[in-house]
């Protein structure tokens, strides 16, 4: 992810997960339960005939190895994974972002899809994390698409649109961050991305939070996030300079299509 306060949230989360705190535990094998289906055995369905067969040995390598780490549950999910791919694809990117990148498996299945002269502009707080994918990155053959920048996201996208000239010339930006900055990047990415290029938002559903009472029990970094969540998801909603399309992958993703 893109900040501390996201990584600690994480790390939280972790230790009510193995304390069995907070919600309830699941049956199948996607980590961090990322699916919104009421049903694990229509999710792991779902798993086994369309998205595992079709995954790529380097992504099947990198989801595992984030498996074994503590965080594991910040990953994207192997479904959204495949969303991505395929979205990429169909709307023809070719220069794109990622705000949040954590071990890179999003990063790595948008840069499958890109073409071989496409490029993604990653950022997050902990290079560390990414170079523990980095590995899988480099034996697909994809790693000289991706420039990576550590740090803080605002002062490097703030560098960004100081220049005109990157205005209007992403095609695409992925955002799996610090919910409570979300809307200060919409802000910046609208400045960035070209009319008719997509931003996603990860992570809009937050856990099914959304349409629970405040008094209801959640996890401490779910009820963190929670309203930061629900202000984007309104403002999102009201922003007449974007189209917007929510699903209920993984754990909520918003595109914007920029007009």
């Amino acid at each position: 992810m893109a900040s501390a306060a996201t990584e600690a949230a994480a790390n939280t989360a972790a230790q009510e997960q193995a304390n069995g705190n907070g919600e309830q535990k699941t049956r199948h094998s996607e980590v961090g339960h990322k699916s919104l289906l009421k049903s694990d055995e229509l999710y792991q369905y779902i798993l086994d005939t369309s998205v595992y067969p079709r995954e790529p040995e380097s992504m099947k390598e990198l989801r595992e190895v984030t498996a074994k780490h503590p965080w594991n549950l910040m990953t994207t999910s192997a479904d959204e994974g495949q969303f991505l791919n395929m979205l990429i694809k169909l709307i023809g990117a070719k220069k794109t972002m990622e705000i949040g990148v954590y071990t890179g498996y999003s990063l790595l299945a948008t840069a499958l899809a890109l073409p071989e002269d496409g490029t993604i502009l990653a950022m997050d707080i902990n290079r560390e994390n990414y170079e523990l994918g980095l590995p899988s990155i480099e034996k697909a053959g994809v790693a000289h698409k991706i420039d990576f920048r550590e740090g803080p996201a605002l002062p490097l996208l703030d560098d960004l649109v100081a220049d005109e000239k990157n205005h209007g010339t992403f095609d695409f930006v992925f955002v799996d961050a610090d919910k409570d900055n979300y809307l200060n990047y919409h802000e910046r990415l609208l400045k960035l991305v070209k009319p008719g290029g997509l931003i996603g938002y990860d992570n809009t559903l937050w856990n099914g939070s959304v349409v629970l009472p405040d008094d209801a029990p959640m996890r401490k970094y779910i009820r963190y996030y929670r309203d930061f969540v629900l202000v984007l998801n309104k403002a999102l909603a009201a922003d007449q300079r974007v189209e917007i399309c929510q699903l209920p992958v993984g754990d909520g993703v918003t595109l914007c299509r920029v007009k």
